[in-house]
This record gives structure tokens, sequence and C-alpha cells, in this order.
């Protein structure tokens, strides 16, 4: 910013660019007066202007001089350093402890000296009711018919063909109440006639397991599960959820920790305060506050100032609400530790948790519904967050609800309102202070060293409550959760809680910064550029993956141009152009398979986008667009490594056209191949799932591709699946690319045609230029319609619920009787008591037993820890089998017949018995992948290729006759080729009917498949012996990475 610009508002002049106000060379002036001097500059200002700068006092130490005065300068806050900002941060915060309370009590006080109001949300709920259909019994247990039939009646629902019975199940009846920012209290000797405002009451929720705390949690988020049923009546300051944006308004912290394991604790919260505009509520009354103060000539803190100008900038990469909320949650000390999962080391468990935490409160949301963010995290940890939340609602007016499951007894005091629930009744709602008092009336009294919160949460349980009965003068009987609320509601505190719900909010006191208007808090540009600087990072973050994969490429490439070498291909007869034709397809094929490494990388993220998306960080096509723009790149690479390594190699047709079009056609066919597995992915949300359906398609695709079996050969009801498959117009392209070089336009020894031409028709494929152009232009329509899939299907589909809800089977009576058990879906593991009778059907968990153990020893016999991993390991095998018989049977039955082979008990043996095997080293090396490799995305990877390496020396593409001697060996350790071996000679072997191809073969089939084959006799049982061989070295395998490898070491 040019100097002259502003020199009407300093008396000394500053330099252009520069980002501090030079100092006076005064060794009078002291630093007071230097102070307010640079004050008396900075608000000369305009007010736009003025929000951009700030005054920072530095000792000595902190600007690495060696002695004299302190250092003021100016410093621009929207060019701020991580060490400026992390200052800025601890000179706000003037303490080194886990303490909030000088920060915000501050920023409070300098509203309040100007006349400003911060945004409150005070959230009512009435008559709120849910009630969720759920199975009883054995019904309910997840097991694979279960599992099955549950779909097919989704299926059958969803069309309104049938509706099945379910049984309900209330989660929560009819509760009442409010969560308030302020509490009025009475300070007049006539109640209720004056009234003021007390600091803010941070709200506990409490209740045991399975009492419906999530459940409530979430539907005051607005994130109730769309299959619950729920009537009732929630407002924000009185307007109702659809006359605002609630995803936006309020954040729902999680117990499940979701988090992109490649990120840094600070990088995941940057992101989240850039997606969720940490700077909105600031940046909405900075403008105002500097005018007002410039009004009333009032100097605000230098420290808090700066806090507060740097919180305001928005759309920044990094955020100095990112430093507050590390400093808060004691995240800084870990900032520059990835986040890790399961198997990637990083932060520990409870610091996770307080990502999760830091992650919602990062941005601007006041409105807090915080979900057991105590789990993992030791009572000290847990005190010190509370705190800090603690001092955020007194003194900024912030609206919390925070459930805990058993809060120490220094946390639970420092909650101000405290809501009970128990087995989906309030059964009270108040001054934590008043909740003992409630209790005594009913005859229940704390006894002595018992924690508060302990004996809340088992008062109104039936095996605890009788311990606590202190009332003499009636006998004990169980009070259940129905009778206990019925009491509170007509008891003082009930009456007051309906009395404030009696009284209508009045919508125009609604700051208008409290409910948010839009459901993105920045714009499109931005949600597009912070997705597109996410991905990039990843993808930099995981360069390993992307370098071995082009690496491999690379190395494909090398065997297929040596299998394929020039030197021994000529471009002069039909046999030499099927070895073309096979070199094209294979292309084709390992674009392919490259594509199915995307998937494990889609289905590792969409947990973490549910969650985004839920929560108003961004929409789908945000992610889906970002992540798309930068395959493209890739995609480019691959087909230019393939082409500059395989083309001229194999020796195609020379032209420099006819290589670039070729390069095209793999970059399409790439792109193609990402979007379908990218499709597969967010359709599936489940890896299981995802990769059953991958691999469906990729067979599908092939079968139908027209090269394995020729559009003339697919029976009429299946050649429309010709014209869907993609890869079928991929081969139509490249084929035409090639055989319709001049080079190919020789007259055939067969026919009148040329030889090009007997290639195409041979396979059915066209011969027309124009079908070059047919096949990218469909293969690239093929990539925007599976990619505008993806970004539809990652709009509107949710997360697959795997918990389930186990009752017994007279739980409706128990409902009733008000003894049921509820539970919100996810919250599966409940308790169901019922006086007298028999208990029937299942429940879970099991009926509690008391134990107890004296003097015990555990040792382990160190040679039997061998014995025992080797048995488990074991286990693991024999546990597949039964799925892999099963499969076999179903596949070779219908395969068998439908293809019509001979009918004889033994060949039918010998196929069952080849397909089991195949089926089971497939599966064992799929284990031995995922075991020696340290995630599921580079065992994709690996698996691609080596896929791609199994069916290029399988014996099918390239015939055994025909493999060069340098890659034969390849040929011998090739399982498939092993199969394929198996197969057709256990099927064919033993045939002497003539088969004639003009010009090329005459003889039984029997000498077919030895002469171009090389399938001799006698090898059936050789082919089985290596298949069980091979079978068992991958399991093996698998069972030594199991026991020696150690991915999860730092």
């Amino acid at each position: 910013m040019a100097a002259s610009n502003w020199s009407e508002y300093f008396e000394y002049g500053i330099e252009a660019g520069s980002e501090s106000f030079s100092r006076p060379s005064n060794a009078e002036m002291v630093e007071e007066d230097e102070a307010e001097m640079m004050w008396a500059a900075l608000s000369r200002l305009p007010s736009q202007k003025q929000s951009n700068f700030a005054l920072l006092r530095r000792t000595p130490s902190e600007f690495g001089g060696a002695g004299g005065d302190a250092k003021i300068e100016t410093v621009d806050v929207r060019k701020l350093s991580r060490s400026t900002r992390e200052f800025v941060v601890k000179e706000a915060f003037a303490t080194n402890d886990q303490d909030n309370y000088r920060l915000v009590s501050k920023i409070k006080e300098r509203l309040d000296r100007v006349g400003l109001e911060v945004p409150k949300v005070e959230v009512r709920f009435e008559n709120l009711k849910v009630v969720a259909d759920v199975q009883t019994g054995s019904r309910a247990l997840p097991t694979l018919i279960n599992v099955t039939r549950d779909t097919i009646e989704k299926i059958l629902t969803g069309l309104r063909i049938f509706r099945p019975e379910r049984h309900k199940l209330t989660i929560l009846h009819d509760i009442n109440g409010a969560v308030k920012p302020g509490r009025p209290i009475a300070v007049s000797s006539v109640p209720g006639l004056f009234k003021r405002q007390v600091p803010s009451a941070m709200t506990l929720l409490l209740g045991p397991p399975g009492s419906g705390k999530s459940t409530l949690l979430l539907a005051l988020a607005g994130k109730l599960d769309s299959d619950l049923k729920t009537s009732g009546n929630i407002t924000y300051n009185g307007h109702q959820l659809d006359e605002f944006h609630v995803q936006r308004t309020s954040a729902y912290i999680s117990q499940t920790d979701n988090h992109i394991a490649e990120l840094t604790v600070r990088e995941t919260l940057d992101f989240g305060a850039r997606f969720q505009g940490s700077s909105e509520v600031v940046a909405g009354y900075m403008k105002d506050l500097i005018r007002l103060e410039k009004e009333k000539n009032i100097r605000p803190s230098p420290e808090i100032d700066a806090f507060m100008k740097a919180s305001s900038v928005p759309d920044k990469k990094h955020s100095v609400s990112t430093d507050y909320v590390l400093k808060v949650l004691g995240l800084d000390v870990c900032s520059d530790t990835i986040v890790g999962n399961d198997m990637l080391r990083g932060v520990s468990g409870g610091q996770r948790k307080r990502v999760t935490t830091g992650e919602m409160i990062v941005g601007p949301r006041k409105t807090l519904f915080m979900d057991e963010i105590s789990t993992g995290l030791d009572s000290s940890t847990t005190y010190q967050i509370v705190h800090c939340v603690r001092n955020v609602v007194h003194q900024m007016d912030a609206t919390v609800l925070m459930a805990l499951l058993q809060p120490a007894p220094e946390t639970f005091d420092l909650f101000d309102d405290l809501v009970l629930l128990s087995e989906g009744y309030v059964v009270y709602q108040g001054p934590r202070a008043d909740a003992l008092e409630f209790l005594e009336s009913l005859g229940f009294k704390l006894p002595p060293r018992k924690g508060v919160a302990d004996f809340l949460q088992e008062v109104t349980s039936k095996k605890d409550q009788a311990q606590y009965w202190a009332d003499p003068s009636k006998p004990y009987r169980f009070l259940p959760a129905l009778e206990i609320a019925d009491a509170f509601i007509n008891s003082k505190y009930g009456r007051s809680v309906q009395a404030s719900l009696d009284d209508p909010y009045d919508k125009s006191k609604s700051h208008p910064l409290a409910l948010a208007k839009t459901k993105f808090a920045v714009s499109n540009w931005e949600l597009l550029s912070s997705n597109f600087a996410r991905e990039l990072l990843l993808i930099n973050r995981n360069n390993f993956l992307y370098i071995f994969r082009t690496c491999q490429v690379a190395s494909v490439g090398f065997v297929t141009c040596t299998m394929f070498l020039r030197t021994r291909l000529h471009p002069r007869d039909e046999k030499n152009g099927q070895l073309y034709l096979s070199c094209l397809f294979f292309g084709l094929v390992h674009m392919m398979f490259n594509g199915f490494s995307e998937l494990p990388i889609m289905i590792s993220r969409l947990s973490v986008f549910y969650k985004q998306r839920d929560n108003s960080f961004h929409p789908a096509w945000a992610w889906s667009l970002s992540s798309w723009i930068l395959r493209l790149p890739y995609s480019v690479l691959e087909a230019v490594v393939w082409s500059c390594v395989v083309y001229y190699t194999v020796g195609f047709a020379p032209g420099p056209d006819r290589f670039f079009r070729f390069m095209l056609l793999l970059f399409s066919t790439h792109q193609m191949a990402l979007g379908l597995f990218r499709l597969m992915a967010s359709l599936a949300r489940d890896m299981v799932i995802a990769n059953t359906f991958g691999s469906a398609a990729i067979l599908i695709i092939f079968l139908l591709g027209g090269f394995i079996v020729p559009k003339d050969m697919i029976k009429p009801w299946w050649v429309w699946g010709y014209w869907v498959s993609p890869l079928s117009y991929g081969q139509c392209a490249i084929s035409v690319n090639e055989f319709g070089a001049t080079r190919w336009n020789v007259k055939s020894a067969i026919g009148n045609n040329s030889v090009g031409y007997n290639i195409l028709q041979a396979h059915s494929l066209p011969s027309g230029d124009n079908w070059y152009w047919i096949g990218v232009g469909v293969l690239l329509l093929y990539s925007l319609l599976f990619n505008g899939l993806v970004t539809i299907a990652l709009a509107y589909l949710n997360p697959l619920r795997t918990s389930r809800t186990v009752i017994p089977l007279d739980a409706e009576e128990e409902n009733s009787a008000g003894e049921g058990v509820t539970s919100q879906k996810s919250e599966s593991n409940t308790k169901s008591y019922q006086e007298g009778g028999k208990k029937k059907g299942m429940i879970l968990p099991f009926q509690p037993l008391a134990m107890t153990f004296h003097n015990v020893n555990y040792f382990v016999d160190m040679p039997k820890v061998c014995c025992q991993a080797v048995l488990i390991l074991l286990g693991c095998g024999i546990v597949e089998i039964p799925y892999i018989i099963v499969q076999t049977i179903i596949y070779g039955i219908i395969t068998y017949y439908m293809v019509n082979f001979e009918r004889t008990a033994t060949k039918f043996f010998l196929f069952i018995v080849f397909m089991f095997l195949t089926f089971t080293y497939f599966t064992f090396y799929g284990m031995m992948a995922v075991g020696l490799t340290p995630n599921q995305h580079l065992a994709a990877v690996i698996s691609s290729g080596f896929y791609s390496l199994w069916n290029l020396l399988s014996g099918f593409l390239v015939a055994k006759p025909s493999i060069p001697g340098w890659w034969i060996w390849f040929y011998y350790i090739c399982p498939v080729a092993w199969t394929m071996r198996g197969v057709i000679t256990s099927q064919l072997g033993d045939v002497e009917t003539i088969i004639e191809q003009p010009g090329i073969f005459k003889g039984s089939v029997k000498e077919y498949l030895d002469v171009n084959l090389g399938y001799g006799p006698g090898m059936i049982g050789v082919s089985a012996a290596v298949l069980v061989a091979f079978c068992v070295f991958f399991f093996s395998i698998f069972a030594f990475s199991v026991k020696y490898l150690n991915f999860q070491r730092r």
C-alpha cells in the first residue's frame, strides 16, 4: 500500500509496502507515549483500514533482542506468520495455563463498553417424541440371512409393494425443556416482578446408557436419522427448524472420531475453520465495534484488539481461531502430528477425541450439543476442557448441552443446570444444586462419600434404586422412570420449566447473527478452493502411493513390450494381428485395473465426508469436483507413461497422429475407470460391498467388452450389454486406430479383403475411422456420467448403519408399563427387566452376574504362544472355506450347465475342484496382500499390478507357445495359467471332434489344445496340485505377515 495514501493520518513517514509503522528515533520518548501516538495514528485510519492493523508489544527476548526497551509494532493481521499468530494468542490468553477466562472476559467487557450484544440462542423442545421401528429376538441379530431379508424388505418397502411389521420402540416420551444461554432470576421481594440476566448457564445432560441422550442431542441439532419417527416441536429463538439452517447454527459433537488420518491436527482444524467461516461472527460486529469505540474515544486492550482483528480476517489458509482452539484443548503440543487411525500411528486416542471437539468449535457456532466428549480422556483433561467451555458460555452467552457418562465431582460442579434422562423420560431439569432436593422429596438421599453424578444416574435403576431409599415412614417400592418424571412435572421445578415454555419467545429480540440464514458459511469459490487445497495436500502427503503406481505402470508396460517385442511381431497376417489386438486389449485392461485402486481411497474418506456434509462444511459437488479435477493430471501421466514405454517398442502403427490418439484413448479409459470405481464406492459405502460390486463390474465389462466374446457371438438378450459396456467402445476405438493404418491395408491370404479388415471382422469390430472418435467421446461421456452420479450419491445417500437394536419379544408390554427398553438406534446394548414372569426372546447384554476372584495369577508358557498363534491363523483360513464352498457350488452349477459342458460326473467334479481352488487362492492372495502392506490403498495398487500380469501371462491373451522364452518362467508361476490349464484340459482334453480354421489349423480339439495352447495330456492332477500349493503358499505368507509384521509402529 503506497505511503501517500496514509500520509494525512500520520506525523511520521511510512515506507511503501511495509507491514509496520516506523518508530521515531527519540530516546526521551517513553514507551507509553509511543504506544499512545501509534494508537492515535491507527485510530485516524478509516474503519475498514483500521480493522486490518493492530499493535503488538514485544519484549527484547520475544523479538530476538538482547536487551533494551520493549518494542511496539504495527502488524497487518491479514499477513500474520505462524509465529506471530501464536504470539497473538499467547498475549491474549495472558497465561501459560490452559485457561481462556481472561481472554473471553476481556472480549465481553470490550463489547459491553460500547453496548454491542453478542448473538444468543435459546433452544426449546416441547412434546418431543421419537419412535423407532425395530426387530425383536433372534430376528434382530446381524446374521447373513437377516441382512439379506432386511435388504429385500427395504427394496420392497421403497417400491411400496410390501411393508414389514416392526415393533415400536419409544426412545423419547413427549419430553419438554429448554437449553438457554441465560437464566432470568427475581431480584425483588415480589417473585417475577423484576428480573435480570445472570451469567449464562451451562447444562449437563446425564443419564445411564440407553436413556436416550444421543437421541435428544441429535434431535436438537437437527440430525436425527430419517428412519426414526419424530413428533413434537423444536425451536431456536422461537423459530422452527425449517426457518433457518440448523445444521450450521448448531454443532453436534459426536462420540465417533472420524478424521482424515494423513492430516495433522493443525491442518484438520485449519480446514474446519475455512469451511465453517470461523471469522463470520467476529467480522459481523468488528466494523461497528471500531466505529463505536472511535465515537466514545475508547482505547481497547492492544492484546485483545489484535486477537479480535486477526480472528475477523476471512478466507485465510491459516486461522488465529485454530491457534486459539489448539491452546484451549491442549493440542498445541501435538499440532504438527498427523491425526492417524488404526493403522497409521498419529496422536493418542484422547488427543484424537479432542480433535473431534476442536473441529466443531473452531467455527462460529455457539450452540453446541456435545456427546460424551470425555471418552478416552483423563479427569484432569476433561476438567480443563469443560472449564474452558464454561468460560465461553458464561462470558459469551453460548448455548451448550453436554452429555457426560461419569463426570468427576470437580467437573460435575462446573455445570449450572442439569437435565437428567432415564428410559426416555426427563426426570429432572433445572439448577444442578437443586437436583438432590427434588430426589429427597421422593424419599431418596445421597449417601456419604458418594459422587452426585453417579447417584443421579443410579437412582432410577431398578438394580440400584433400593440402596438410596431414606424415608423410614413408608416401605420402599420401586419407582420407575415414568413415575419420577410425573413427580417432576408436578413439582415446583417442573412447573418452572413449563412456565418458561408457556412464555413465547420474542422473535424480534433474536440477534441477526444468531441463526444462520445460508446453508454454507463461505462462497462457492472458497468451498471449492478449500477442498482443492486439501485434496492437493493429501496427494502430496500420499506421494509414495502415486509414485509407486506410476512406477508400476512403467514396470507392467516394460513386461508388456518385451512380451510383444516388435522384432517378434510383423503386421503381415491375421495370426500376428491377433497378438497385436491382444496387446491393445491388455492396455485397456490395465487402465481399468489401475482405476480399481481408487475404490479403497474413496471408501476411507466417506465417513469424514458424511460428517462434514451433514454439518454444512461443504456441499457434495465441491468435494467430488475437486477430487475429479486433481485426478486428471494423473490420468494424463499414466497414459503418457504407458504409451511411451509400450507403443513404439511393440511396433504399433508408427504415425505420430496415431500415437497421440492412442494416448488420448488410454487417458479417456483411465478417467472412465476412475469414475466407475468412485461411483461403486459412493453407492456401496462399505469396503466389502464395494469390492464385491467392483469385481463384478470388472468381470461384466470385460465379458461384454467385445474381445473375450465378439459381439456377433453374444446372445441376443445380452447384446444390449455390449452397447452399454464402456470397454466395448474403447476396444472399437483402439482397434480402429491400429488396424486402420496403411500398413494393415494389404491383401490377405484369406479371402479378398485386407489383413486389417479381416482381423476387425473376426472380432465383430467396426472398420470406419469415425469409430475412434465415437469411442473416445463415449468414454469421456461415461466419465462425466459416473462423476455426476458420484456427486448425486454423495449428496443424497447416508452412511450405512451397522448397529442394531435388540429387544425382548415382549417389549411392547414393557413399554406400555413404563419399564420397557428405550434406546436410540445407535445405543444397541440395552437392558430390560420385567417384574414376574419369565423373560422371552433375546436380551442383550445378558443378565449381569456377580463374580469374585482371589489370588489370581496369570502367566503364559512362551512355547505355546506360537502354537496358539498358528491355531488362530488357521482359524482365519478355515472360516473362509465354508463361504468359498458355497460360492463354488452356486457358480459351478450355474456356469457348468449354462455353458453346456459335457454332463459327466467326473468332469463336473473336476470343474468344481478347480473353481474351488481358484476362489481359494484368490481369497488367500487378497489376505496376503493386505497382510504385507500397511494399508488397503497400497494393497489395492499392488494387487492391480499382479492381476494385470496374471491376465497377460495366463495363456489366454498370449498362448503358451507364443510367450517369449525370457517370460515363460512367469507363466509357470502364474496361478491363473494353471487354472486355465486345469479347467480346459479337464473338460476338453479328451474331445476328438474335428475343427478347422481356414489356412490356420485343422484337427481334433485335443490336438488344437496341444498345438495352439500348449496343453498336453496328463496334466490335470499336476494342475490341481500346483493350485493347492499356491493356496498354501499365499496363506503361509499371510500368516507370516500377521505374526511378524507390525505397521503400527511409529
